[in-house]
């Protein structure tokens, strides 16, 4: 692993009070959640065809919902 990386997870696992291990963990199994995630969409639109315009806004709504977020400019606002 690059030092400049190890450097900075480091410090997210210190920020969040845990393991550089424990951090790199957990990182990876939200990374394959998503992944997870993705598969099983892509299945279920080869399946079922692509989802239409309202369907994705349906399910970021959604998503945003779960993750505390009440709109697409306040997530825009966190990931800047």
């Amino acid at each position: 692993m690059p030092p400049e990386l190890a450097r900075a997870v480091e410090e997210a696992a210190r920020a969040e009070g845990t393991t550089f291990s424990a951090w790199l963990a957990q990182t990876a199994a939200h990374r394959l959640k998503l992944e997870a995630g993705r598969q099983a969409l892509e299945e279920w639109e080869r399946e079922n065809g692509p989802l239409t315009k309202a369907e994705l806004a349906e399910g970021r709504a959604r998503a945003r919902s779960s993750l505390g977020r009440t709109s697409a400019a306040s997530a825009e606002r966190k990931s800047a």
